[in-house]
């Protein structure tokens, strides 16, 4: 009989053990998810070109804020306020057929009408119109990439009031806006995807990622940002991380073209002498993948063409060509003591090779190392854009194939512009509370399905 009755209560307690971890690993309603940043956003208009562009400000915007098209976590194209979207031959008239249902934040319904008016607002020289349903786009030039190019946060649907508030049809509303320093959000009850599981996020701006682990560590907050080169140090303690396809590259970029042939020349030799290899294994603790070329390989399929080796003998050769060289400035983000060391390092490359490089926080230098989010998962969109943050021009192109794309880069990097160092991932860590959250390949968070729950593993 004892044996009957001990036979029972471990099945009981084997069945309560089997529903309780059921019950963990099904999402729940509920709960308040509080994270830190580094950026201090004046403006949550994604439109607002004054902002500097980062990956927090476009994991704000994705949640507040919803797009015609939107990319999934691996970078494809999905429907999203659109439900559909053809072109005519030549790509220059595109019609994007609006969903039905959808309303804005302030209750007012989504209109084609309204859609057209926020890409107006967002791209004064493009020509928006609606008929209907439809959101017509009528270009000068052909553009296959404008699907993936309405997917970018910068081209999300906003209603704009006189007073200067904004309203969208995102997953969650604005409940308190303090620029710069903190931003509350609540679940948007009747969004058009579902309701949200959190009921409600709070940001906490102009943290730096010391304290941000900090915070993270002593449980004041559940999702932060994570240098790449601390990426390697979280993961080993133990802390749940997760990280992009490399989307960030670090690089160095000269504030003029080249004047003559022996400035081409010495911008050679620079580029032959860093050691990015140690750049990557030592300062960013094997982070990311040494960049030859502006486009990553996973997005070009092609960067691994390009040198990425330090050659010490053909950089002293190109320098020996010129008879003096003026020492260079390299400017680097003062506030950032990774930048520092990097600038130092490859000023000691440089000297390697016979130039003279003087690192400098100041805001204006002869160089400077910079890092530049990819915008895009698209490669002409995400090369065109980089052509445009180093003041190159990219070239128009006269097919979408990785031949004519494999060229147009080259010619960006023949202006010499710009010398690729590192390709770097953008990496998050979160508490255990948090479930189910993604970070896409852009290197943005989807906390559309988030939930908390016990803080168990």
């Amino acid at each position: 009989m004892k044996l009957f009755v001990w036979c029972c209560l471990a099945v009981s307690s084997l069945l309560v053990a089997a529903l309780a971890a059921s019950a963990e690993t099904r999402p729940q309603y509920g709960g308040r998810l509080r994270v830190a940043m580094h950026a201090t956003p004046t403006s949550i208009d994604p439109a607002d070109a004054t902002q500097a562009d980062s990956f927090a400000r476009r994991n704000l915007s994705m949640l507040m804020f919803d797009t015609l098209v939107t990319n999934d976590e691996h970078g494809r194209l999905q429907p999203s306020l659109a439900t559909s979207w053809q072109s005519a031959p030549g790509n220059q008239r595109w019609q994007f057929r609006l969903r039905h249902g959808v309303k804005f934040h302030d209750g007012t319904p989504l209109t084609a009408e309204a859609a057209a008016t926020s890409l107006r607002a967002a791209n004064p020289a493009w020509k928006v119109s609606a008929d209907g349903d439809l959101v017509i786009l009528e270009l000068e030039t052909s553009n296959p990439e404008l699907p993936a190019e309405l997917a970018l946060p910068r081209n999300a649907i906003v209603k704009r009031n006189d007073d200067g508030r904004t309203s969208g049809t995102g997953p969650f509303h604005i409940v308190d806006w303090q620029p710069g320093k903190t931003l509350a959000l609540a679940a948007e009850e009747m969004h058009w995807r579902g309701r949200p599981f959190l009921d409600a996020i709070e940001v906490e701006m102009g943290k730096s990622e010391r304290d941000q682990m900090l915070a993270l560590e002593s449980g004041r907050t559940d999702l932060v940002e994570v240098g790449a080169e601390q990426a390697h140090r979280v993961s080993l303690e133990g802390r749940r991380l997760a990280s992009s396809a490399p989307v960030e590259l670090l690089t160095l970029v000269f504030a003029r073209d080249v004047q003559s042939p022996d400035e081409k020349l010495l911008r050679d030799a620079l580029a032959l002498s860093v050691d990015r290899g140690s750049i990557r294994s030592v300062l960013l603790q094997g982070a990311g993948q040494s960049a030859g070329g502006v486009l990553p390989t996973w997005i070009s399929g092609y960067e691994f063409v390009f040198p990425t080796e330090a050659d010490l003998s053909r950089a002293r050769r190109e320098r020996e060509q010129v008879r003096s060289a003026a020492t260079w400035t390299l400017g680097y983000d003062g506030n950032d003591p990774l930048a520092r060391l990097i600038a130092e390092r490859i000023a000691l490359n440089a000297k390697d090779a016979g130039l003279s490089l003087r690192p400098t926080p100041a805001a204006t230098a002869d160089v400077r190392l910079v890092r530049i989010a990819l915008t895009s998962v698209d490669p002409w969109i995400a090369l065109a854009n980089i052509a445009t943050a180093v003041g190159a021009s990219v070239p128009s192109r006269g097919s979408i194939s990785i031949e004519d794309l494999y060229a147009t880069e080259q010619s960006v990097l023949a202006m010499q512009r710009v010398i690729p160092l590192v390709h770097l991932p953008a990496s998050y860590a979160a508490s255990t509370s948090l479930k189910n959250w993604v970070v896409r390949a852009n290197g943005s968070l989807n906390l559309g399905d988030a939930w908390m729950g016990s803080g168990k593993p």
